[in-house]
């Protein structure tokens, strides 16, 4: 199939290398004329060291490849999808299948991404979200994985299921859209939590504690906005959890450790030196829980460090001292 991929970060480029495997005829674009250039000179992504690009995938600063693809594949970070989507647009085939990479909520919007790509398409396209535990890292070495493709439409999400999967990268289908892009986004609040954790040297008790009730947050938060509750024990919750909480290639938990460590949040991003997800996800999953009237004391605790400059310590203590509760509560399944 004719694909291609918006984006050449680490998982853009990642995606890129793997349909190429699969056969695909794949255009890698760039946002930059110098990257592009970058790549088209050293046939590598400085995100990927190491490994090859190879010839047979096609790189460019133009979009006009989107104009004959049957799959585009956009692999921008949050903030650029919206603006990422409205220039495709106009370019894109009626029956194309887009698919969303991004693991993030819309600032101001609280809007998920295939629901931001949904609105700057305007009914043009089928829309997806490939989503999981998948650092690009290790996508790009080829080492074992398994995504899961969501959308309302299963024609689509069996389609990107058939195209990315292979012996190496394994991809389940679900119909849950809402739960899966929830799931990916959110963890990355968790995966900041856990890294301040780790920063502030204590121990692994604390992160198991914070990861498990975290999960609950996550899910109860989902449910209450229509999603699947048995969705966040799946690959896009549970899944990229575990790996985000747990992993130096996370982004957001290398940022985590920083905060944990003393930096303000702005100075921990700037030493992380590429996007922090969790950061701006831990403003939207504040106002989401906000409006929804959902309680999610681990997800406040990192909006009030990250936001409102409270000490790690003293919210830490805060969280443990608060009331006694049960440990499942029957009320929001």
């Amino acid at each position: 199939m004719k694909i291609t991929v918006l984006g050449s970060g680490g998982w853009g480029t990642a995606l890129a290398l793997l349909l190429v495997d699969n056969g695909n005829d794949v255009t890698l674009w760039s946002y930059s004329k110098e990257r592009n250039e970058l790549l088209e000179r050293t046939r590598e992504n400085p995100r990927l060291a190491g490994v090859a690009l190879p010839e047979a995938l096609k790189l460019s600063a133009e979009p006009d490849s989107v104009a004959e693809s049957e799959i585009v594949v956009m692999s921008v970070p949050s903030f650029a999808v919206r603006d990422t989507a409205r220039m495709a647009a106009p370019l894109l085939r009626k029956d194309a299948v887009v698919v969303s990479t991004a693991k993030g909520i819309e600032k101001d919007s609280a809007l998920c991404m295939t629901q931001v790509i949904e609105e700057e398409l305007g009914g043009r396209g089928r829309v997806a979200a490939l989503s999981g535990p998948s650092h690009a890292e290790e996508v790009g070495r080829r080492v074992p994985t398994g995504c899961v493709a969501a959308s309302r439409d299963m024609t689509a999400a069996e389609l990107v299921q058939d195209v990315f999967m292979n012996s190496r990268f394994r991809v389940y289908t679900n119909s849950d859209v809402l739960g899966v892009e929830l799931g990916g986004a959110l963890k990355n609040v968790l995966a900041l939590c856990c890294g301040v954790i780790d920063g502030m040297g204590l121990g692994d008790n604390t992160k198991a504690l914070l990861m498990t009730r975290g999960m609950t947050e996550m899910a109860r938060l989902g449910v209450a906005l229509g999603g699947k509750k048995e969705t966040f024990a799946g690959l896009s919750g549970m899944g990229d959890l575990i790996v985000t909480c747990t992993s130096m290639h996370s982004r957001n938990r290398r940022c985590g450790i920083l905060v944990g460590q003393g930096k303000s949040a702005q100075e921990a991003m700037k030493e992380v030196g590429a996007v922090v997800e969790g950061y701006y996800a831990a403003l939207s999953a504040h106002q989401l829980a906000e409006k929804a009237g959902v309680e999610m004391p681990v997800c406040q605790c990192a909006y009030q460090v990250l936001y409102e400059g409270h000490p790690a310590r003293d919210v830490v203590g805060n969280l443990m001292n608060r009331n006694k509760k049960r440990e499942v509560d029957e009320s929001w399944i």
